[in-house]
């Protein structure tokens, strides 16, 4: 755990050049190649060994959320609206000692959450959203310990108080918002799908019968485990093998030590991975629809409502809203044709 700090007006600077890119690809895979030959991947499925045809960008999702038809959610992505306020959460979280939220975010995707090569400080667009939300509390935008979580370790980090919220492309859905592990979200702040990453002389072409007989990692505690586990619509109805980890960057060293075949991620991060890495490609559409929202404890509602105002003035103001700004800096050369931020949906 570490307190990062950085000058104001991140959100309009550019993110390092493609030289700086290749700096932090490598720095970055080789920290999670080490991760991945200490910690063996789960594997589950039929399939083959395989080597890593058409290529494409990022494009719009196509489906509902993994978890979108449970019968007791409808609108998962719909939260509380927005407050000023500050209930026992937000009073809680400023009597801390430290006077700092505390974020849980990730330190290994491109452009969302990863540390600068130059400076090791943590920045990319969630890291922004989170210092947006520490200067509406504290009135400072440096007001922050940023502890680094792997994905299988957002929910419980939640409820064991480590941390009093999680920004870290975490998808809104329906599993998550409902039964014994629930946890609450803000509004959804940005809106990607899972999408197949592969190496550019892949025969794999989309999520289809082209991956029998293949190994298809992805996080473990993601949605992408959820719609691979699908009985229906997942990797044993299409004769392929999934493959698990702790963190979705973990994948793509598997796939670059040719230990998988495809790699099953949000199509954001996927972008960012094509970007760093020119031996590999996103093929295919997305197949799910993947709100990303700020997660918190289910029972500080008061937070969520904080959180929801600072979305609402995020999202102002046009091609000039911080939102956009902030989208410009670090997704827009990965993720081009975003013209406005998700709206907002509510449920009171």
């Amino acid at each position: 755990m570490r307190t990062v700090t950085r000058g104001k007006g991140a959100a309009d600077r550019r993110p390092p050049g493609r030289r700086r890119a290749v700096a932090l690809s490598a720095v970055g895979c080789a920290l999670a190649a080490v991760a991945a030959l200490l910690a063996p991947a789960a594997l589950d499925g039929p399939g083959e060994r395989g080597r890593p045809a058409p290529e494409r960008r990022a494009a719009a999702p196509a489906r509902d959320a993994e978890g979108a038809t449970h019968e007791s959610c409808e609108r998962p992505e719909a939260s509380l609206r927005p407050s000023p306020d500050s209930g026992p959460a937000v009073r809680r979280i400023k009597a801390r000692a430290s006077g700092k939220l505390i974020a849980g975010v990730d330190q290994n995707s491109y452009r969302w959450g990863y540390r600068d090569p130059a400076t090791g400080d943590l920045t990319g667009f969630d890291i922004e959203l989170v210092r947006a939300i520490a200067e509406e509390i504290f009135g400072d935008r440096d007001a922050v310990i940023f502890r680094t979580i792997p994905t299988n370790q957002r929910v419980p980090a939640l409820h064991e108080r480590k941390v009093d919220i999680v920004v870290r492309t975490m998808t809104i859905n329906c599993d998550r918002i409902t039964g014994e592990d629930k946890v609450a979200f803000s509004t959804a702040y940005f809106q990607a799908g899972q999408q197949l990453l592969v190496p550019r002389d892949s025969p794999i072409t989309s999520y289809g019968p082209t991956l029998r007989g293949k190994r298809v990692c992805t996080a473990k505690g993601s949605t992408g485990e959820q719609r691979l586990d699908d009985e229906r619509r997942g990797v044993r109805s299409l004769g392929a093998t999934k493959v698990t980890v702790p963190n979705q960057l973990d994948c793509l060293v598997r796939l670059q030590l040719g230990e998988v075949d495809a790699v099953f991620t949000d199509s954001a991060l996927a972008a960012g991975q094509a970007a760093q890495d020119p031996s590999v490609k996103l093929v295919g559409e997305p197949v799910t629809r993947e709100p990303y929202g700020v997660a918190m404890h289910s029972d500080d509602t008061d937070l969520v409502r904080r959180v929801n105002k600072v979305l609402e003035d995020y999202r102002r103001g046009g091609a000039d809203s911080p939102w956009m700004r902030a989208y410009r800096a670090w997704l827009q050369d990965d993720l081009p044709g975003v013209k406005a931020p998700p709206k907002p949906a509510y449920k009171d």
